[in-house]
């Protein structure tokens, strides 16, 4: 016996002593009514309603149940909406911080055609792995090394002028001794490189070639870093496709042709489930977003 539709119709009849107005209200056929309410007196072990031919009528068992029956039919109810709400609260989801508004757009809008509501949250590397770990979001795109990644994206230096053709080769940027105290160029790097796979690999290949310890650093922000490079001369480490929105012109760097952003989808405890589903749906919105040539 279902409990609960055997509550409802007995609780709906109750209420309107009749079992065809009762039937009515409960979207019910009158028969399944009085099945269910039978059923329900069998299942308790007493009368519940006296039946005439005009009117049902609760008995004294009857008026004593109606109370519980009552509130397991409003339990179910509840539970039903906050069910429903369940599936429609969005997949909080930690970004980059300087993330492509067009392609972040395009991925929430993405993800809402295929159900899955998307509350972004950017942030840099380090604060988007503690919002997961801490359950502040139910997913974080996080910067991990190209080999254990899932998206990745090639980085190279980008600078204001054309460079010429050919990768951009680190070592054309150690001082010469004419310089003398002349301000060196610099590589500038963004607070999304600012990882250990990314910043340490650069600074120790800038220690080989004999730049200056200054000369490789992280900018407080994208927006400076880029400064610097329009009105310094510097270069940027950046994507191809980052140089491109910028208006910079971009090479792969020659000491270092593998260096790359790495990304791994990263679900916080107890949102396995939804993060792998936006996963499997939203891959390539997810690439596109990250500016990622292909999912892993």
């Amino acid at each position: 016996m279902d409990l609960v539709a055997a509550c409802r119709a007995f609780v709906s009849v109750s209420e309107r002593g009749s079992f065809t107005v009762g039937a009515a209200a409960a979207r019910m056929a009158q028969s399944v009514a009085s099945r269910r309410v039978a059923a329900l007196e069998r299942h308790l072990g007493g009368r519940l309603l006296d039946r005439s031919p005009r009117a049902a009528t609760l008995t004294p068992f009857g008026r004593d149940v109606l109370p519980s029956a009552r509130r397991l039919v409003e339990l179910a109810d509840r539970l039903e909406r906050e069910a429903r709400a369940a599936g429609r609260r969005p997949l909080r989801l930690a970004v980059p911080a300087d993330s492509s508004t067009g392609a972040l757009a395009r991925l929430i809008a993405e993800a809402h055609r295929r159900g899955m509501p998307l509350d972004p949250h950017p942030a840099a590397p380090g604060e988007r792995a503690d919002l997961v770990a801490s359950g502040e979001v139910h997913a974080a795109l996080l910067a991990v090394p190209p080999a254990d990644a899932a998206w990745t994206v090639p980085l190279g230096l980008a600078q204001a002028d054309d460079p010429g053709e050919g990768p951009f080769w680190l070592d054309t940027l150690r001082p010469a001794r004419a310089d003398g105290d002349r301000r060196p160029r610099h590589v500038r790097v963004q607070p999304e490189d600012d990882v250990p796979h990314v910043r340490d690999r650069l600074a120790r290949l800038g220690d080989a070639v004999g730049l200056r310890p200054a000369q490789v650093g992280v900018a407080r922000t994208a927006a400076a870093a880029v400064a610097d490079v329009l009105g310094r001369g510097d270069a940027l480490l950046c994507s191809a496709a980052e140089a491109v929105d910028l208006g910079l012109v971009w090479r792969p760097l020659g000491e270092l042709p593998d260096l790359a952003r790495g990304f791994a989808l990263a679900a916080a405890e107890g949102a396995g489930g939804e993060t792998e589903r936006f996963r499997t749906a939203c891959a390539r919105g997810i690439a596109r977003c990250l500016g990622a040539g292909a999912a892993g």
